[in-house]
């Protein structure tokens, strides 16, 4: 080598100019910080407000002290707990990505001496030396040698590309990643050897630019799009019921005549009505919906990563259930990532996919001829060396087991692939006899062979090639790559050749994502597969994955896509589902344009130029045999690189955000019918129906209890049937109002019976008032808790799927356990009397009539709806 490479002060003064070859890392928030965060959340704050009345009336003497503890106990673990698991995660893959770099070392000359040294300390105008195997540390160019270089970190693709030495004033593109001369921090060496001189480090490097793009903010989840609104729709509830309350009593009061004799007693009316405002304010708010959404998101987690999928950044998870738009690489994800042999045809056309199928001669013949005439070496099961198709076909001789019937003791020559020829060719020499195999190029090999071995082991003369040349030609139509295999008698590979067979070798679409697909798609989520494949490739392999299949479906190139002004491109997305030859900024395009059309977008990738789209998505599912940049910039990784791994994700999205909603049937029917109750009750005579004690210990034994029952809900398949819920749809629908309405109308109807309608009335007999109130107090608890089988299910069959969630079944038999304890223990403090048998009979029996009465609701629905 004639350069001696830069000297000690010259790599002081390079890294001084130009930087050292490090990429800046926003470090993630600390715990703290992410805590704080956490306080911005609107149903947070919203309990924030509600502690400190709390606190206010415990210092006025009008609460008692757990009352503002249990709300600040709320809060803490609601916000605790998604902050603290977001942070382990986060841990988690810092540590690995750390452990990676560490290992991460480069050949350069210094000072006429070949070194090792850690990518880090690489600067500008070091020349560096690459062997097989080698990862590219910084962007330059090759000055010597020749080397094959796979590029899938920076453009998804398994083709690899060649750099060779830059001859003088010779220009070329760097934007374009499949130029000769310029190579790439992050890519790998995969054949040959070259020395490159080190143009860019750091952050100017591609790899550099497109992991800085990844680390800018995102934005808000359609979840906490919708708990905003909620948000505000609860407070509205809440001050608006509170008002209504104040100026009932007052109402009632003036009406009826009964007015308070002094100063004191208005002061204590007056009291008496805000207290129990606040305490409706308190009621309307569920404290236990950021607990609930905590605790699923840190459930799910845990699940879904014995499924195969990390949860990086805890909101990634519900958004994956309200996609309705997936971006999705094929390269690995749709495809197994790694060329496959996919079948052989023989001279005539008979087509086999195994060895096996093949008789023992012209297997022998097929062996020999692509595992002798070979660049990879299979050893223990691993293939070594060799390019994608070489190493293609030994894997096949491998999986087949037949690779123990290569002997290589018999070769005399070996002539490696000649691009000028088309094909690689070897002699062997068995008992005197020379015999030479070719494989390479079909349009070179077929058009001198003059026989072929046909299906039962016998050579005939290769009279009709239209055959055969159709059959190619369907194969390529496939997106197949084809080899063809010959031999000749002697030692010369231009005499006459026999044909063996024609080899269709593909990364073939993975057997399960074309499944996956399907399910995804049938959930109402459009998938657009982006690769930087060429169109006829991408086309082949998306028919086959099921993406393909109506007249009306688009597959764009890059180039035309670029023609496209982003309106145009708005009216066609509904029915894009290809784009090949795709660029990174083809990818945040993408991302954009959805958004702008208010769809929640996902989006794969496992190489850098993935990453600032991974990153732009509302969730970016990263693969988890890829860069990591591509991990940093994603929400949830992919473990198994595989397809129906984002649709589990998606699923597992789903039954959160459905469970979500079943807790908020729950919870704000307690709340409607407390509000309802607190305000009818003075109005008909009762100022006090349940008290504030009553009312607190309601709220945070249900919002506690219910949480951890809802969070447990099973994941069900009949989920993906629904279609994505918009990002700016209420997350209350019509019919849970419906629902909830009618479950609180009924609740704070046969609680106020009990103490006004006669009839009801006397069924508990010639008792007080306070005894009343106490059956109230049970009814209400008991009916609400009967109200979470109705909330659990949109099916008529409350018990459905009961037993898949045994913590639902333990919650609701402890609520129904510390009600009893309430009543039949509370005395003056709870402001209740212990009731006998038949009292809980009619009790219980008035609260479970809100299950069949729900069922009824249910049947009006489904009538309607068809």
């Amino acid at each position: 080598m004639k350069h001696p490479g830069l000297t000690a002060k010259q790599v002081e003064e390079s890294r001084q100019q130009h930087g050292a070859n490090t990429l800046t890392q926003i470090p993630p928030d600390p715990l703290w910080k992410k805590i704080l965060e956490g306080f911005k959340d609107p149903m947070i704050m919203i309990l924030l407000v509600a502690l400190v009345v709390q606190v206010v009336l415990f210092f006025l003497g009008q609460s008692e002290w757990f009352e503002p503890v249990g709300i600040l106990v709320a809060i803490l673990i609601a916000n605790g707990v998604a902050s603290i698991s977001e942070n382990k995660q986060e841990g988690k893959a810092s540590a690995l990505k750390e452990e990676e770099e560490a290992k991460e070392m480069a050949k350069v000359l210094r000072d006429g001496k070949l070194q090792e040294i850690h990518v880090s300390e690489v600067v500008v105008g070091d020349i560096v030396y690459l062997q097989a195997g080698d990862k590219i540390p910084a962007d330059g160019i090759v000055i010597e040698g020749a080397i094959k270089v796979d590029q899938a970190a920076l453009n998804g693709e398994t083709e690899e590309a060649d750099k060779i030495t830059l001859p003088a004033d010779t220009d070329y593109d760097i934007k374009d990643l499949l130029n000769k001369y310029y190579a790439y921090r992050g890519t790998v060496v995969c054949g040959g050897e070259a020395y490159m001189e080190i143009k860019v480090v750091g952050d100017k490097t591609l790899f550099g630019e497109l992991a800085l793009e990844v680390q800018e903010d995102t934005r808000e989840t359609p979840l906490q799009v919708k708990l905003g609104k909620l948000a505000k729709q609860i407070s509205t509830f809440g001050y608006v019921g509170a008002i209504a309350i104040v100026i009932g009593v007052m109402s009632k009061t003036l009406l009826t005549g009964n007015m308070p004799n002094g100063v004191f007693e208005w002061i204590r009316l007056i009291m008496d009505a805000i207290t129990v405002a606040v305490t409706i304010i308190v009621c309307a708010v569920p404290e236990g919906l950021p607990m609930l959404t905590s605790i699923l998101l840190s459930f799910q987690s845990l699940k879904m990563a014995k499924d195969n999928v990390l949860v990086r950044k805890i909101n990634g998870l519900e958004t994956a259930g309200s996609l309705s738009i997936l971006f999705s690489d094929k390269t690995g994800t749709i495809t197994e990532g790694r060329l496959s042999v996919v079948e052989m045809a023989t001279g005539n056309v008979r087509v086999f996919d195994s060895l096996a199928k093949m008789t023992p001669a012209l297997a022998a013949d097929v062996v020999t001829g692509i595992g002798v005439n070979n660049s990879a070496v299979a050893s223990n099961g691993q293939i070594i060396g060799g390019n994608s198709t070489d190493r293609a076909l030994m894997a096949f001789l491998v999986d087949a087991k037949a690779d123990n019937g290569m002997s290589k003791e018999d070769v005399r020559n070996f002539n490696a692939f000649d691009s000028a020829k088309k094909y690689s060719s070897v002699t062997l020499v068995h008992d005197g006899k020379s015999v030479t195999y070719i494989k390479g190029a079909p349009e070179k090999i077929i058009e001198k062979c003059s026989h072929y071995i046909d299906e039962n082991g016998n050579v005939k003369e290769l009279v009709e090639k239209n055959y055969l040349t159709t059959y190619i030609d369907a194969q390529a139509g496939r997106s197949m790559r084809l080899l063809a295999v010959a031999k000749a008698d002697g030692d010369n590979d231009s005499a006459n050749l026999t044909l063996i067979c024609v080899i269709s070798i593909r990364d073939n679409v993975r057997k399960e994502a074309a499944d996956a697909i399907k399910e995804v798609q049938n959930a109402g989520i459009q998938v657009v597969m982006v690769t930087g494949d060429r169109k006829e490739t991408a086309v082949a392999i998306a028919k086959e994955a099921g993406l393909l299949s109506a007249p009306e479906d688009v597959a764009l190139t890059s180039a035309e896509m670029a023609e496209k002004s982003d309106e145009e491109l708005k009216a066609i997305l509904p029915h894009l589902r290809v784009v090949s030859r795709a660029l990174p900024t083809d990818k945040s395009r993408l991302v954009r344009i959805a958004q702008e059309l208010n769809m929640v977008v996902g989006m794969t990738g496992d190489g850098v130029n993935d990453s600032p789209a991974l990153k732009k998505a509302d969730v970016g599912f990263a693969m988890g045999s890829g860069t990591e940049v591509a991990k940093e910039a994603g929400d949830i990784t992919i473990l198994d690189d595989n397809f129906s791994s984002i649709e589990k994700a998606i699923l597992y999205g789903r039954t959160m955000f459905k469970s979500i909603r079943k807790f908020l049937i729950f919870q704000l029917t307690v709340n409607v019918a407390a509000v309802l109750t607190c305000f009818l009750g003075p109005l008909m005579g009762e100022n006090v129906i349940l008290t504030v004690i009553q009312l607190l210990l309601i709220n945070l034994a249900m919002d506690t209890l219910a949480a951890i029952a809802f969070g447990s809900e099973p994941a069900l398949k009949e989920y993906m049937k629904d279609k994505p819920v918009p990002r700016s749809e209420s997350i209350i629908s019509k019919e849970m109002m419906t629902e909830i309405l009618v479950g609180a109308l009924y609740i704070t109807g046969i609680c106020l019976a009990i103490l006004f309608v006669p009839a009801i009335r006397n069924l508990f007999g010639d008792v007080d008032i306070t005894y009343l109130k106490s059956a109230v107090f049970a009814v209400f608890m008991m009916a609400i808790t009967f109200n979470g089988f109705n909330a659990r299910t949109s099916h008529v069959n409350v018990f459905e799927h009961l037993g898949r969630n045994k913590t639902f079944i333990g919650v609701m038999l402890s609520i129904f356990a510390l009600q009893f304890v309430f009543v039949t223990f509370g005395g003056e403090v709870l402001s209740v009397e212990s009731l006998d048998v038949r009292s809980w009979l009619i009790c219980v029996v008035m609260a479970f009539m809100v299950i069949p009465i729900d069922m009824v609701r249910k049947l009006i629905m489904r009538k309607n709806l068809h």
